[in-house]
């Protein structure tokens, strides 16, 4: 059983182009060990120009890190996504991101710790945090 993306399709990680620009079609971002024979020559954006080897499938990179690095590739992809929450991202770029089209499928990427919190009430009522609760310290009364 694969494991595939949104809509059944295989998931694939954007690569940037070192000049800088977005390739226009998202591609693995992984590379395999050997060079392509001739017969099996993928397509030209799927060559990494530099070593001429193809770039591996989601399924194969997938078994791959569980084998070598004992990782799953789903839980670095919620992982990068929690610290994206974490760091206060917009939960739109978080969705962007992780191509989900649904807010409630993304929420849980989004889950705020107390400084954070604290920090948006301060921005309501300013009185209504010691400045101790921050560090950890029992608030004043």
């Amino acid at each position: 059983m694969g494991v595939l993306g949104q809509r059944d399709r295989p998931p694939t990680a954007p690569i940037v182009a070192p000049a800088g620009r977005h390739r226009p079609h998202p591609r693995p971002a992984v590379l395999s060990e050997r060079r392509p024979v001739p017969a099996r020559r993928p397509a030209a954006a799927d060559i990494c120009p530099h070593t001429g080897r193809a770039r591996l499938g989601y399924d194969r990179a997938r078994v791959l890190l569980d084998k070598y690095a004992g990782l799953d590739l789903h839980q670095l992809r919620h992982s990068a996504a929690t610290h994206l929450g974490e760091a206060e991202v917009p939960l739109q770029l978080i969705m962007g991101k992780t191509r989900h089209k649904n807010p409630r499928t993304a929420m849980r990427y989004v889950k705020p710790g107390a400084e954070a919190i604290a920090k948006v009430t301060e921005a309501w009522h300013p009185a209504a945090v010691p400045t101790d609760q921050l560090s950890g310290g029992s608030p004043k009364l």
